[in-house]
């Protein structure tokens, strides 16, 4: 009788203990389900210090977001990081958009299967510094806008029946470099919330755009991904982020 009492107790520590387990698992895997890298797992991309992850980026309380910034530019390349691309709000004369601008950096390895992303701003309603990283297959990015015309036409959907006219040639060859250097894109655009047609007279390309996400440009040449450029949304009158 006291042997069988025993095997029943260790068989209830034991389903405890599967449950327990099982439990953490899944709260790990809602944790980080989001997230195409989780620098914990690379010895070569440390994480700032009080940065906590959640879903699909990590958060630490505070503006924070020069102090992240500065030190991946430090420590990064001191792990043998090349930096591709730059762009932070010190770059921008516009002092007052500063925290929700933050930084965007682009990243390459050898060895490293693609790019790694890493972003940030700070969002004054939360009080958090929200950082992503993001491990982007290596790019490929086909020229869609071969001759620049004088002249495009921005409209706010498919149905507007004028546009935004830009005739400034500076600003015509910024659209199409930025259209032109985004990545080509093989799977299917999720939803967004924004959209705007770009006219350049012998093509069309429709962006789709989310506050705080990445881009999708169509046209009949296909889809390409690219991240969420101020200059760009600024040419395509489209807000900077939810913080605007």
């Amino acid at each position: 009788m006291k042997k069988t009492s025993l095997l029943v107790i260790g068989f209830a520590v034991l389903l405890l203990a599967v449950i327990g387990w099982s439990a953490y698992q899944r709260a790990a895997d809602d944790t980080y389900q989001g997230m195409s890298i989780i620098p914990e797992q690379h010895k070569d991309i440390p994480l700032f210090e009080g940065l906590k992850p959640t879903e699909n980026r990590y958060v630490i309380k505070g503006n924070h977001w020069a102090e992240v910034y500065a030190f991946y530019m430090q420590q990064l390349p001191d792990l043998d990081w090349t930096l591709e691309y730059d762009h932070s709000a010190f770059m921008d004369d516009d002092r007052q958009n500063d925290e929700a601008e933050g930084f965007r950096t682009r990243w390459t390895k050898e060895g490293f299967d693609g790019e790694l992303w890493i972003w940030a701003h700070y969002d004054k309603f939360t009080n958090q510094t929200k950082v992503t990283f993001d491990s982007v297959a290596a790019r490929h990015s086909k020229t869609w806008i071969h001759d620049v015309p004088s002249s495009v036409c921005v409209y706010t959907g498919a149905d507007a029946g004028s546009c935004d006219e830009i005739t400034d040639t500076t600003q015509i060859e910024a659209l199409a470099a930025h259209i032109n250097d985004a990545m080509d894109w093989e799977e299917g655009p999720l939803p967004r919330s924004h959209a705007r047609i770009i006219d350049f007279g012998s093509s069309k390309v429709t962006v789709l755009y989310e506050p705080d996400e990445e881009i999708y440009l169509i046209s009949e040449k296909g889809t390409k991904l690219m991240k969420p450029e101020k200059e760009f949304l600024e040419l395509v009158n489209l807000p900077n982020s939810t913080k605007n």
